[in-house]
C-alpha cells in the first residue's frame, strides 16, 4: 500500500476521497450529511480556525482503499495529534486500517507529538479495532440533530418566557459574520469558558482563545462557505458579555446548519442564559434562513447541563462517537 499526501487542489484525489468517506458513512453513520467537494475541500483549505489538517490517500494497485486526516494545533495541546483512518467498506479487514494507523503514529512522532487520539462511530468494529491496537476509550460524544419543522412553537415560547424571567438583567445582541474588532477580546473570554465542559478521561489541556484565534475561526468559517450567526447575552448595567451561541449555515446547502459554541461565563451562570441565547438563535434563523431544516450539535455524553438544554429544545440523538487516546 502507498500512502500519499494530497491537497484540495488535487481535484481527482479529492473527489475520490469524498466518495470513499461518504461510502464509509453510509455504513457507519447513515444519518450523517454527505460530504461535498465544497465542504471537504473547504475543511482542507481552512480547517476549523485556520489550522489545516494533513490529508493522505492510501492506494493499493491503483485503487483508493483508505484515507487519513491528521490534525495538530500550535495554539495549545502541543503534545497531541488527532487522526482517524477511514477505510472503504469493500476493503475492510485486510490490514489497511492498521497500516494507516502505523503511518499516523510515525507522522505524529515526526511532528514532535507524544500522544495520538482518534475517534469512530460507536460499533463493535470501532471498539474491536481500538482494542487490537491497545487504544483505551477516553470519551464519548453524542451527535444530536434538531429538525426545525418538529419544533413546537408553543413549547418554545414557554421556555423563552421562563428563561427571560431569570435573565432580566441581560439583553440579547445579534451579530452576523465577523465580530466587531472592539468586541473580540470579550468574545474570546466567553469562548474560553467552553473549557469548563467535561472532557472525560482525555489527556488534553484547556484550549487557548486569544482574540486572534477568534478572528481566524470566523474567517475560516466564512471562507469555507458558511453564513455565520452569533447571539450574545450582555449584562445591562455593566455591558459585560456573559454568554453566546453560534450557528453556521451552509451556503451550498442552506437547509443544513451546525451548532458551534454555546457557553456562559461562570460569573453569569444560573440565569438560564444558555437556553435563552439558543432560543433567540432559533427565532432569528427562522427569520433569516426560513429554508433551514436541521441543526446538528455535539456534546460530551457526560455534559449533563448542555444535554438537558438541547433535549428541552427537541434535539434528537443521531449517533455516538467514541474517542481513544494513548501515548506513542
Amino acid at each position: 500500500m502507498e500512502i500519499r499526501r494530497f491537497t484540495a487542489d488535487d481535484t481527482d484525489t479529492l473527489s475520490a476521497v469524498v466518495d470513499l468517506v461518504n461510502a464509509a458513512d453510509e455504513v457507519d453513520a447513515p444519518f450523517a450529511h454527505p460530504n461535498t467537494l465544497t465542504t471537504f475541500g473547504a475543511w482542507m483549505r481552512y480547517g476549523w480556525d485556520g489550522e489545516t489538517p494533513e490529508n493522505y490517500a492510501a492506494w493499493d494497485d491503483g485503487m483508493l482503499v483508505g484515507t487519513l486526516a491528521l490534525s495538530v494545533s500550535d495554539w495549545d495541546n502541543t503534545h497531541l495529534a488527532w487522526g482517524s483512518p477511514v477505510v472503504a467498506p469493500e476493503y475492510r479487514r485486510r490490514g489497511y486500517g492498521t497500516q494507516l494507523l502505523e503511518f499516523a503514529h510515525a507522522r505524529t512522532r515526526e511532528l514532535g507529538r507524544r500522544s495520538f487520539a482518534g475517534g469512530g462511530w460507536a460499533s463493535d468494529a470501532t471498539t474491536g479495532f481500538a482494542a487490537r491496537h491497545d487504544f483505551p476509550q477516553k470519551s464519548s460524544d453524542i451527535n444530536r440533530r434538531q429538525f426545525l419543522d418538529r419544533v413546537d412553537p408553543t413549547a418554545l415560547s414557554e421556555l423563552a418566557e421562563n428563561a427571560a424571567a431569570a435573565a432580566r438583567s441581560y439583553e440579547l445582541v445579534r451579530l452576523v459574520g465577523r465580530t466587531p474588532p472592539e468586541m473580540l477580546d470579550a468574545v474570546a473570554e466567553m469562548s474560553a469558558s467552553i473549557n469548563d465542559a467535561p472532557t472525560d478521561d482525555l489527556d488534553i489541556e484547556d484550549e487557548v482563545f486569544p482574540a486572534e484565534r477568534i478572528a481566524s475561526y470566523e474567517e475560516s468559517q466564512l471562507a469555507g462557505g458558511h453564513r455565520f450567526y452569533r447571539v450574545v447575552a450582555r449584562h445591562r448595567d455593566t455591558g459585560a458579555l456573559a454568554g453566546h451561541s453560534v450557528v453556521v449555515v451552509e451556503i451550498e446547502r442552506p437547509e443544513i446548519g451546525d451548532q458551534h459554541d454555546t457557553s456562559v461565563l461562570q460569573a453569569h451562570r444560573g440565569h438560564r442564559l444558555g437556553l435563552l441565547v439558543k432560543i433567540d438563535m432559533l427565532r432569528w434563523l427562522a427569520e433569516e434562513e426560513p429554508q433551514l431544516q436541521t441543526i446538528d450539535t455535539w456534546n460530551a455524553e457526560s455534559n449533563d447541563h448542555m444535554v438537558e438544554v438541547n433535549e428541552r429544545l427537541g434535539y434528537e440523538v443521531m449517533g455516538r462517537e467514541l474517542a481513544f487516546q494513548r501515548d506513542i
